[in-house]
């Protein structure tokens, strides 16, 4: 990883070929007197990443981190974006190692701002979006052996690139110019040794089982093939490569830290009320009104005893003080039930009943108490997906003459992956009437739940059931995606001075997702409506029966069977394309004037864009019947197109006098017309002053606007999940009872609003058609320097300001300010169940549609130190990247102050680890014969909880550190040999509590700290 400083003066001009992927010959003449023939000089120009200004300095007015290919190679790593999400600039979005949610592609994440708001280009040029699930890019296009270096150039590029590049680009320079042929194999795993006290500590408490020892797993394997050439007498030259990758699948049962799902504070194993043995929420329904009567699953022995008669216990079916059976109603009167026994006035009935808790049936067929009957999730779910992937394509360019130059790119992959996780299940997720004389109960069952409550056999009751079908195995999401990219364009000389490029890009992914054995909502209720017929139990709707129905057993302790929960489950499928069209052209020269002694260069151009996205969901997907989906997957059928107007000039003030060898400025402007959002501008100004040969002073200011995108202009508005805490549900809920009742809960509920086992409650989420774009603001100030031979230092100081933030008001937050604050508009967005609850069934649900919000301001240092000398026959270098993080502030919602948090420093419910200071320090030595090895160190500052009440696991992350080891051999002229270690030590990812879920998987930031443990490599390259 280098700067751009470094990189010119250790690779010479050629290396940083560019954002418009052209690099120029050109001719300059020089005459030693009037009378003397010109001496011709041949010396490459560029084009430098943020810019499309041919340039002799290559040097950015803004921060440019570079990585090359030899760093590329000698992480190991198979996929592209783990050696990416090491630099201190990215931070970890969508990776290999998620599962529940995967979009199965490939993203970055420049600072942390949201892949959205990263632009990926490929020799300069937009890469398309990434499939069904995602407008972000998709970088499993693009072959890791080819790349000749990536530029990540942040603070902004709005004005060259067009909208998304809020927070900067990442620019895949690929190595069109590659000659001879070129073959390499390689094969990578990880080894870890499952030593972690704590959590198998933890999970001894919990009866569960865990791995111990050491493992090696989670094998990956590529093999590359690249050939290149020069033809027609070197006037063309074409590329062609092909790729193929597989990597096989790791499950969290692996690893012990991971092998359960924590609790919220991380103190136990926690896990599903969707249990293997059911948990049932039981309502009473009212004979004469058909009306579900809540919370008699709350009783208690201490209820019984103490009387109940209090006013708090509205809506409540008791046996009130008088030893009568009743609810109270709204107004706190206790309404008479005639049909519940006053024998139950006894407390002895309630001798296996515990507070606050579901009940369930145990393997003696009675209601027992249900404290710990959860289900442990974690295991059978992904750590590290499974992936398989071809791509191919080729470069090629033809020199007709100085004026016509055209070229062509093509690109294809196929990339396919399986994201596993837990069984489905029932989850709550309907209430379900059972009549009293259903077969499905026993004699006894049908008198503990039905004769108790004076309920007959023609009465039903209403259940609400945990089950997790364990019986049919987990659910697992088949993600497919076809992605092909081509450009075709021609650039070449139209005077002397001034040259043109034009090109037509076109990238389409086509993508799938096949979702199997989900529970099927229509079927469950099938299979609970049964009927006894000739002695035979049997599903009572003939439709269900001619379609395989078979009564689901769930009053029977271990009594479902693998057959009947084969018709309970189903697949959806959903198919999709999205497609990215753009034309762009522009001219770039000298004006014939000028202040310096250098003319003043500038650049006009035109770009047309459309973008357009459609995904089609089945039945299933579109109605919300999959129970495992959290609510529907909707149908998605957008597009917008943009025509824009760009131009760009580089000023020389002053050169080659003392103390201002190079005094100049960069200007850009860009105008954009969306068929969306209408009109808006972006620009920037910079400024580059070099007083003496060892040093350079940069700075810049820019504005940039981010359009909506498909999905959250277009996106229909559907149920979904968000994970968090209802802070009034739970027997001591965080907020008071006059603060819950702002969020509508009801008298009588406060303190018997049960929390959601897996920490997910319902939302209503979507689009919004009325976005406006965001605005940003970017700054950037900084030098490079070059105080000795060998050592070159640049040091930059970065800010970047979002406004009209694109995003959702996050659920727990609205519920939390609602009660704490009572605005209006918060707890507007607040529905809860008749229940009070926000997760038992469809009813209750927080709602987090797309809006324009807030803004949030990130500032910090970027420090690149590259120092290389020469150590006996060798030579021996040092590189050190690293980002200082100075703060990162979000106010989610505009002037209102309760919905500001800092994350510098921090991590927790809305921050993602933000350590204060990330580096990545290599070290290595070049034997300058058959032999390198380098050493890296990547460390990540210590994060503490932005809840400073958090205790435990959850209170803070310690600073983490990790060490790699790479040796390269030459083995014979044409074979050559790269081995490594990542993580020598084995260091794993610290662990948090289930509360921060949104980690991503398996109680860690997974793809953020290395995930999996010792991480070992080789490869063999031959070329020829």
């Amino acid at each position: 990883m280098k700067s751009d400083f470094t990189s010119r003066l250790k690779y010479g001009v050629s290396a940083l070929a560019v954002a418009s992927t052209i690099t120029f010959g050109v001719q300059a003449a020089y005459a030693a007197d009037d009378a003397a023939a010109a001496e011709e000089v041949t010396f490459e120009e560029v084009v430098v990443t943020g810019s499309r200004i041919v340039r002799k300095d290559i040097q950015s007015v803004s921060p440019l981190a570079i990585t090359d290919a030899q760093e590329i190679k000698f992480s190991g790593h198979t996929r592209i974006e783990d050696m990416l999400n090491s630099m201190p600039q990215i931070e970890a979005s969508e990776t290999g190692f998620l599962a529940n949610g995967a979009t199965g592609t490939a993203s970055l994440d420049l600072r942390g701002l949201g892949s959205q708001r990263t632009l990926v280009l490929i020799n300069g040029r937009r890469m398309q979006p990434g499939g069904i699930n995602t407008n972000a890019a998709d970088i499993n296009q693009i072959p890791a052996g080819l790349i000749k270096q990536v530029d990540i150039a942040t603070g902004g590029a709005s004005s060259t690139y067009g909208a998304d590049a809020v927070s900067g680009v990442v620019n895949f320079i690929m190595d069109k110019q590659f000659e001879g042929l070129k073959i390499t194999g390689g094969i990578s795993a990880y080894q870890h040794n499952n030593n972690n006290k704590y959590m198998q500590g933890l999970q001894s408490d919990a009866g569960f089982d865990f791995p111990k020892g050491s493992t090696f797993d989670g094998e990956q394997y590529n093999i590359e093939m690249a050939m290149g050439s020069a033809f027609a007498d070197g006037k063309g030259h074409a590329v062609v490569y092909a790729n193929y990758r597989k990597i096989k699948e790791l499950r969290q049962e692996s690893r012990d830290y991971a092998s359960c799902a924590l609790n919220g504070g991380g103190t136990a194993c926690g896990g599903s009320g969707n249990a293997v043995v059911p948990n049932f929420d039981i309502y009473s329904v009212d004979p004469n009104t058909g009306a579900t009567i809540s919370g008699y699953h709350r009783w208690t022995k201490k209820d019984v005893e103490d009387g109940l008669t209090t006013t708090s216990m509205v809506g409540k079916l008791r046996i009130g003080g008088d030893g009568l059976p009743g609810y109270l109603d709204d107004d706190g009167v206790r309404v008479a039930a005639p049909w519940f026994p006053t024998s139950l006035t006894d407390p002895s009935g309630f001798a296996d009943h515990d507070a606050n808790t579901y009940d369930t049936l145990g393997s003696d067929s009675s209601i027992i108490g249900s404290s710990g009957n959860v289900y442990n999730y974690a295991p059978v779910n992904h750590f590290q997906r499974p992936d398989e992937r071809f791509a191919a394509g080729a470069f090629l360019d033809y020199e007709i003459n100085e004026y016509f130059h055209p070229y062509a790119e093509v690109m294809f992959s196929r990339d396919t992956t399986k994201a596993q996780i837990a069984e489905s299940g029932t989850f709550f997720d309907e209430e379900y009437r059972i009549s009293c004389s259903s077969p499905l109960l026993t004699a006894a069952q049908s008198a503990a739940i039905c004769g108790t409550r004076g309920l007959t056999a023609n009465d039903d009751f209403g259940v609400y059931v945990g089950k997790r079908n364990v019986e049919g195995g987990p659910r697992q999401d088949n993600l497919t995606h076809s992605a092909f990219r081509i450009v075709v364009g021609s650039e070449g000389q139209i005077t002397d001075t001034w040259r043109y490029d034009a090109s037509l890009t076109y990238g389409s992914t086509n993508s799938s997702t096949a979702y199997k054995n989900d529970f099927y909502a229509p079927n469950i209720k099938n299979a609970l409506n049964v009927e006894e017929v000739d002695g035979v139990v049997q599903c009572a709707d003939p439709a269900a029966r001619a379609a395989g129905c078979i009564p689901y057993d769930i009053f029977t302790y271990q009594g479902v069977t693998p057959e009947q929960a084969n018709y309970l489950t189903a697949t959806g499928v959903m198919t999709g394309q999205t497609s990215q069209l753009v034309a762009n052209a522009y001219v770039t020269g000298d004006l014939p004037v000028s202040i310096a002694e250098d003319p003043i260069q500038v650049v006009f151009g035109a770009e047309y864009r459309k973008e357009t996205f459609e995904r089609t969901s089945d039945q299933l997907f579109e109605e919300g019947l999959l129970l495992g989906q959290g609510g529907a997957t909707a149908s998605v059928d957008g597009s917008y197109n943009t025509k824009e107007f760009f131009t760009e000039a580089f000023i020389p003030l002053i050169q080659g006098v003392e103390f201002a060898q190079e005094l100049s400025l960069e200007l850009g402007f860009r105008i954009s017309d969306f068929s969306t959002t209408g009109s808006n501008s972006t620009y920037k100004i910079g400024a580059n002053w070099q007083p003496i040969d060892e040093i350079k002073f940069r700075g810049s200011y820019a504005r940039a606007v981010r359009a909506p995108n498909v999905l959250e202009l277009f996106l229909p508005q559907t149920e979904g999940l968000w994970s968090g805490e209802d802070p009034c549900s739970g027997a001591a809920p965080e907020l008071t009872e006059a603060q819950c009742a702002l969020t509508g809960v009801k008298a009588g509920q406060y303190g018997n609003i049960s929390e959601s086992p897996a920490a997910q409650y319902n939302s209503f989420d979507g689009g919004n058609p009325n976005l406006e774009p965001e605005v940003a603001d970017t700054f950037t100030v900084g030098f490079v320097a070059s105080p000795m031979d060998g050592l070159n230092i640049s040091l930059d100081y970065w800010d970047i300001k979002i406004s009209n933030l694109i995003d959702n008001i996050d659920q727990e937050l609205a519920v939390t300010e609602c009660g704490k604050t009572g605005n209006a508009v918060l707890c507007s967005l607040v529905t809860r169940a008749p229940n009070g609850s926000l997760w038992l069934g469809k009813a209750g649900r927080v709602t987090a549609t797309n809006q324009n919000l807030g803004y949030t301001h990130q500032k910090g240092l970027d420090l690149v130190v590259d120092y290389q000398i020469n150590a006996g026959e060798g030579t021996f270098n040092v590189d050190l990247v690293g980002t200082y993080l100075l703060g990162k502030f979000t106010q989610e919602i505009p002037d209102f102050a309760p919905s500001e948090y800092e994350c510098k420093g921090k991590f927790g419910s809305n921050c993602y680890p933000s350590p204060k200071w990330r580096h990545a320090l290599r070290i290595g030595y070049d034997s300058n014969d058959f032999w390198r090895v380098t050493a890296k160190w990547r460390h990540y500052a210590k994060v503490v909880n932005e809840d400073a009440t958090e205790t435990g696991i959850n209170a803070a992350m310690a600073a983490q550190n990790y060490f790699d080891l790479t040796a390269n051999f030459i083995a014979t002229e044409n074979i050559d040999v790269t081995m490594g270690v990542n993580n020598i030590f084995d260091k794993e990812p610290p662990i948090v509590g289930g509360r921060y879920s949104g980690a991503g998987n398996a109680n860690s930031y997974a793809g953020f700290y290395d995930t999996l443990g010792r991480y070992l490599h080789m490869s063999v390259t031959a070329s020829f």
